[in-house]
Order: C-alpha cells, then structure tokens, then sequence
C-alpha cells in the first residue's frame, strides 16, 4: 500500500533530509506535497486528503498545532518533528502520539513509520490528536487526560484519577480511584516521566504513586506508603528521601 505523505516544516534543508529518509528507508511512502508554513499547510491538507503528516511544531507564524485546530476530524495520522520544546513534547507524551527530535535517528523513525502504518491500515479517527488539542487548549488549566493504549482500546483518562501504577516487564497497570485496573502495552519508566510533575513519585522500580492518594508513611521494612485503600505500597532504599522529599510538598 502507497501511503500518501505530506512534510510540514518552514526549513528547507530540514525538508530535503526528510524526503532523502523517507526515499531510502520507506519506499511505501509517497510524499505528495510540502509546505514551509501552517496555511499551506493546511491547503495541502485539504487538497491532497493525505494518510500521513509530517508535522514540525515550532514554525514562524502560526505553530503546527494550528495546523491541526484548522479541521473539525482528523481522519489522518500525525508524526511530529521538532526540535526540543519541552510543553509541546509533554502535550505529545500525554495523547500517545509520536514524535521525532532533529536530528532525525533512523531506527526511531522506521518504527514510528511501522506504527502510522498499522493505524492507517486500521482507518478510525485519530481521538489522540483530539486529546492531544484538548490538552493544548486548556493550557494545563483543567486536568489533563492521559491516552492509556490497551490490547483492545485506547483509554482516555483524568491523571487525578489514577492512584497508582505497577509494572510488570514492558507493560504497566494504571489502578484508578474506580476500583477499576489498566493494563498498558508500555514501560513505567514512560509513564514516569510524564506524570512527575502532577504529583506522582517513583517510590520503587515497579512502582509509581500518586501522592493525592497517600494516607500515611510507615517506617516498617525501611518504608512503606500507606494508600487511602490500604494498599502497601513498598519505598527502595534509593527512592527513600526523594519519597519524602515529594510527601512533604504535596500533602
């Protein structure tokens, strides 16, 4: 299958390595159109109704999250290339989308290209890039929802919500406030990251709490946190202080 490709990026050069990466790794993409900023963009978008974009965030004018806010249905899939900006990456982490940091590594962009290929092949809307422009829209005002992809759906779900999350080799299980349990097909390490800065803590390897939910600190077996439904959950002795540490700020 040709997947028909557009590239979205106000430098040229960056546009020429693309095309040079795209014609010696991924030979089933077919480029279709360019544009150097978000209007024509968004006419190419329009125009050419492609399976794929390519998408740069940081552009003069208007970002490429405008581009996105121009259509009332994403029916396409977005890989987004960008130099580091940290809130728009974060925004990206939360809607499970991918995105590539220039310079471009190859070996991440083949498995973001497999990973568009299986969505396109599946043909739904993209409620990502919708989570994605809600996240954006509030501006971190409201809480945000984080995209949790299962084996058979893809949850979207308040971080208020989550009280706690367990690994289990490469899969994590979020445990909400319902009583309800996830099961995620990625690391905790991914999750950790994301969601440090909304008062959770990595108390353990297998471990990341939600500090909203912490009843109590005991000190038995060297640590151990206390949740409101009386969950033990266990501290490793080089999490120790950075537990306490995020304990004595948040609660």
């Amino acid at each position: 299958m040709s997947i028909k490709s557009i590239i979205v990026d106000d430098e040229p050069n960056n546009v020429e390595n693309l095309q040079q990466i795209i014609h010696t790794w991924c030979p089933q993409i077919d480029v279709v159109a360019t544009a150097s900023n978000a209007g024509d963009a968004i006419t190419a978008i329009k125009a050419n109704q492609p399976h794929l974009l390519f998408l740069d965030i940081q552009m003069p004018g208007q970002s490429g999250f405008d581009v996105l806010r121009a259509f009332d249905k994403i029916d396409f899939e977005v890989i987004f290339i960008t130099a580091y900006d940290k809130y728009g990456i974060q925004a990206i982490k939360f809607s499970a989308l991918d995105y590539l940091l220039k310079p471009i590594d190859i070996a991440e962009f083949k498995l973001a290209i497999e990973k568009a290929t299986r969505k396109i092949n599946s043909r739904q809307q993209n409620h990502s890039i919708e989570n994605l422009l809600e996240y954006i829209k509030t501006g971190q005002k409201e809480t945000p929802k984080i995209t949790l992809p299962t084996l058979t759906e893809i949850r979207y779900v308040k971080i208020t919500d989550i009280m706690r999350c367990e690994a289990s080799n490469n899969y994590t299980t979020f445990y909400l406030q319902s009583d309800e349990q996830v099961l995620v097909c990625k690391t905790l390490k991914e999750f950790a990251d994301i969601l440090k800065p909304h008062h959770f803590v990595r108390t353990h390897q297998s471990h990341l709490v939600n500090v909203q939910f912490v009843k109590s600190y005991l000190k038995e077996d060297g640590g151990t946190l206390m949740l409101n439904d009386q969950t033990k959950i266990p501290i490793s002795r080089q999490n120790r202080e950075l537990v306490k540490d995020a304990l004595g700020k948040s609660l």
